[in-house]
């Protein structure tokens, strides 16, 4: 199920008046008025609440002459449950359900960032001054290293000047921020994990 359909869901569960009205309904179908009696509202609450109970396809509706009769859509809402724990403990698509909506999400950012920072010819227009968005864009240049090579200071320089002129900055900050590491003035990319993740920002 689309995480779309899971937040509608849950939105039309989050109001104690339309749970009280599932609740009774799982005994049965009712009218309108019947459960308006029972939950001490007016008839026209309940035709309210049954009405984004119906939008999110939790409940049926069945008309006799002027009485509408409510009833539990029981598939949609054990479906739509089933849904959401699968999202949640990622069981859907080979266990990647979940995984698959954030690497959507952060793709997106990433590439909006590049979008904005970097020209049609790939020169860093500015160092961002937020961090995460300054980690993408250091991750996006330093992505474009080889593994395992070792790098003098001016061959680090040159990279970094292919991209943008302030190359000092930026080498401090792929320093600072665990993308390099530097010995007697050899540069060197340390292993991904040790880099800092922008993705763990808010």
């Amino acid at each position: 199920m689309q995480l779309d359909k899971v937040v509608n869901y849950h939105k039309a569960l989050a109001d104690p008046t339309r749970i009280k009205i599932l609740i009774l309904l799982a005994d049965g179908e009712m009218n309108g008025q019947v459960l308006a009696e029972k939950l001490c509202v007016t008839p026209a609450t309940i035709t309210h609440h049954a009405t984004k109970l119906r939008e999110a396809s939790l409940i049926n509706e069945r008309r006799d002459k002027n009485t509408i009769y409510f009833s539990l859509n029981h598939y949609f809402i054990k479906n739509s449950a089933t849904a959401t724990e699968n999202l949640i403990y990622r069981k859907d698509n080979n266990s990647k359900g979940g995984t698959d909506i954030l690497q959507d999400d952060y793709k997106r950012m990433k590439d909006s960032v590049i979008r904005n920072f970097f020209t049609s010819e790939g020169k860093l227009k500015s160092l961002p001054a937020q961090l995460k968005k300054k980690l993408i864009v250091l991750e996006h240049l330093v992505s474009q290293l080889e593994k395992g090579r070792k790098y003098s200071e001016k061959e680090i320089n040159d990279f970094i000047k292919n991209f943008h002129e302030d190359f000092a900055t930026i080498r401090r900050e792929f320093i600072m921020h665990q993308f390099m590491f530097r010995e007697s003035e050899v540069y060197e990319l340390n292993p991904q994990e040790m880099w800092a993740r922008w993705e763990d920002l808010s």
